[in-house]
């Protein structure tokens, strides 16, 4: 019950009058906020990481800046986003705490900045939703008579998918290698 007030709190924050950029994932359109999006970028080469996850596509630069690219259909668990001319990286803050943290998102194509449909954005599970994870939803709204899913950035790259980031990797790699001496 906790869930679902903070879940309303926070889609009650954003409103059909919020500016987010919209985009498309396996077919279902998603939106972040505008004032999160630093930036967005053709594909381009990534570097991949050993033994990453598949939704953790690799490391890109973006001015002189390591930035771990994700791809949100693998991350949602519907496979692979193929390579098209539409398909973009979305560079994105998170704010975690008083931490932040920049992140690159993997889409099929970027739609476009807007504001959603009038009539409010729901809580997932206002919206009818009671058997899946809602964690990584501020709210569903309409734009132009469809549904998107306005993503909760700091649920989506929580610890789960945190630590499957280089740094965590590290780290992990340096206390896990305490545990095991050689003798």
């Amino acid at each position: 019950m906790a869930l679902h007030r903070a879940m309303q709190r926070e889609a009650g924050a954003m409103n059909e009058n919020t500016q987010v950029v919209t985009f498309q994932s396996s077919g279902s359109l998603f939106a972040v906020p505008v004032n999160r999006v630093r930036q967005i970028l053709d594909t381009q080469p990534i570097a991949p990481l050993p033994n990453s996850p598949a939704e953790l596509l690799g490391l890109i630069d973006v001015r002189g800046e390591s930035i771990a690219v994700t791809d949100l259909s693998e991350l949602l668990s519907r496979g692979p986003t193929e390579d098209t001319s539409e398909t973009r990286i979305l560079i994105l803050s998170l704010v975690n705490g008083q931490h932040g943290a920049t992140v690159g998102l993997k889409t099929e194509r970027v739609i476009e900045v807007t504001e959603l449909d009038a009539g409010g954005i729901k809580s997932p599970a206002d919206a009818g939703i009671t058997t899946w994870d809602e964690n990584v939803l501020t709210g569903i709204g309409r734009r132009n008579g469809s549904f998107v899913c306005i993503l909760n950035l700091e649920k989506l790259f929580s610890e789960g998918v945190r630590r499957k980031t280089p740094e965590f990797a590290s780290q992990r790699a340096i206390e896990t290698s305490e545990e095991f001496t050689l003798t």
